[in-house]
């Protein structure tokens, strides 16, 4: 690890946390499903498995790893929101809720990453 790659993280990280934020401006949060952390951690996953695709397929080098994979989708990505809209949901006794979150972020999640991984493939 050099101070060059911390940098990059934090510049990549720093980015993706912006377009977190606003994600959330054009997607306010309403009571019930989280969708603004839901389209966030989908539309990261799909990042990633542009990213990850396009690393094999073209060669990345690894400051750029840093910068997009580790600090732009880690920064755009939430999962400690997920898991405290997660744990909230259960509290109030939303268990079909909270079930349904979890289940189609994992589910939907996956997928995003295959098909980005796979159309950088292509």
């Amino acid at each position: 690890m050099t101070k060059l790659s911390l940098i990059y993280v934090f510049i990549g990280g720093g980015l993706g946390s912006v377009f977190r934020y606003m994600l959330g401006v054009f997607i306010p949060y309403k009571s019930g499903f989280p969708l603004t952390t839901f389209t966030a951690n989908i539309l990261a996953c799909l990042c990633l498995g542009l990213l990850l695709g396009y690393g094999i397929s073209k060669g990345m080098s690894d400051h750029l790893k840093l910068l997009l994979l580790t600090g732009f989708c880690g920064g755009f990505s939430t999962f400690s929101t997920f898991s405290g809209e997660t744990l909230e949901m259960f509290q109030q006794q939303q268990y079909g809720l909270a079930l349904s979150y979890v289940t189609l972020s994992l589910v939907i999640g996956m997928l995003a990453v295959w098909m980005g991984f796979w159309l950088m493939g292509r």
